[in-house]
């Protein structure tokens, strides 16, 4: 079958460069790539983003490293960190034992219960996270058991609808049922929905303003209770904490994928942060023209496209270099030898690299082993990530 006359560029300048720093290195798996240029950069948006605004708090899950998490703490002089599990939270206790820990999500009673199994009723805890109630009188159940004086932050509705106190009256009552050995000590509303609703007709201006109503409302009535001390008063998440800069009521917003910036992240209101994370794995075989399998020599598209099966798979990223691919439809997706259709490239090769970029960072970063660093030239070293937990 003749071939087209033209054929596709393999890779542009900068991951022409990646590539050769990955061979240089002697990298022959599939390996997560963090641009430590690309994420300096990003640490700097969000210091100028935010200025003397709300202090910063990092998302665990989001960067499950310890060197990664120490290193942007370090340059932005925050101490409080996200956790989202009971593994978690006991890892960042061993790491960073005067760390400020707050949950970012509220879990099932057991899973505090078998951290003070692990850490000692003596530790002061991470901050729970508390959404009902019921959870409240589960958790303060289990704090009298154990002689535990419970910290607990309260999350509140503040347009999500994921779960949460949704209105002042519903806050009030449930600290009514706070306890004299528990510690209400601020409030987590996450809203990362604004910065999905359009900018027409004012959607995302009017739920950003509806959300920080109840947000001031929630705090007037939490000062009713506990008195106007020092609180943790949570908001944002990367897609809007450049919205928290200024007239918030929340005085910390939570960031995580911002300073990686994976696909899901593309939103106008991270257009000043670059994508800084990749994933780079090899082509195993190539194939021209591609033949779909089970029919014979019948080739995809007329004998237009050319097939690259790479080293792994199936992960939440999509290809970025070289440009042009879709995962074969007939193959399907493969965690083994994933097939990736585009067009024909006489300079790739059985060896040779092809990248993709994660949705997430989340889940995504603890499936390669040591995170890869770049520095835009070389490899510069490899930084340990979490163990992986649920």
């Amino acid at each position: 079958m003749a071939e087209p006359a033209t054929t596709a560029p393999t890779h542009d300048a900068y991951f022409t460069a990646l590539s050769a720093a990955l061979n240089r290195a002697g990298l022959v798996e599939p390996v997560l790539v963090l641009d430590e240029e690309r994420l300096a950069a990003n640490i700097r948006a969000v210091a100028g983003t935010l200025g003397d605004g709300p202090a910063v708090r990092l998302v665990v899950k989001s960067l499950p490293c310890a060197d990664l998490l120490r290193l942007i703490a370090r340059q932005l002089g925050t101490d409080r960190y996200m956790v989202f599990n009971r593994a978690m939270a006991l890892e960042m206790r061993r790491l960073e034992p005067d760390a400020d820990l707050l949950l970012g999500k509220p879990l099932p009673v057991g899973a505090a219960s078998t951290y003070y199994d692990a850490a000692g009723a003596s530790d002061p805890g991470p901050h729970w996270l508390i959404d009902t109630p019921q959870r409240l009188a589960e958790y303060q159940a289990m704090a009298a058991t154990r002689g535990i004086n419970l910290r607990v932050n309260i999350e509140i509705d503040v347009g999500l609808h994921r779960g949460g106190i949704a209105d002042p009256a519903a806050l009030a009552g449930l600290l009514d049922q706070v306890g004299p050995a528990t510690r209400v000590t601020g409030l987590m509303g996450y809203d990362p929905h604004i910065a999905k609703l359009p900018k027409a007709l004012g959607l995302r201006s009017r739920a950003l303003a509806s959300s920080r109503h109840l947000y001031r409302q929630m705090v007037a009535v939490l000062q009713q209770r506990v008195g106007p001390g020092p609180l943790i008063l949570n908001s944002a998440g990367s897609p809007t904490y450049a919205l928290h800069a200024k007239g918030s009521a929340a005085n910390e917003v939570a960031i995580g994928s911002a300073f990686v910036k994976p696909g899901d992240f593309d939103l106008d209101t991270l257009d000043h942060h670059q994508p800084a994370c990749f994933i780079a794995t090899p082509v195993l075989k190539t194939a021209w023209p591609a033949l779909a399998p089970g029919l014979g020599r019948l080739a995809w598209l007329g004998g237009r496209a050319q097939a690259q099966f790479i080293h792994g798979g199936h992960w939440l990223a999509d290809p970025v270099s070289p440009t042009g691919l879709r995962r074969s439809a007939l193959f399907g997706p493969s965690s083994n030898q994933e097939c990736w259709l585009g067009p024909k490239r006489t300079g790739i090769k059985p060896g040779d690299w092809l990248f993709l970029r994660p949705r997430q960072s989340e889940a995504v970063f603890l499936q390669f082993g040591p995170i890869v660093r770049f520095d835009g030239r070389e490899i510069t070293g490899f930084w340990p990530v979490f163990p992986v937990s649920a």
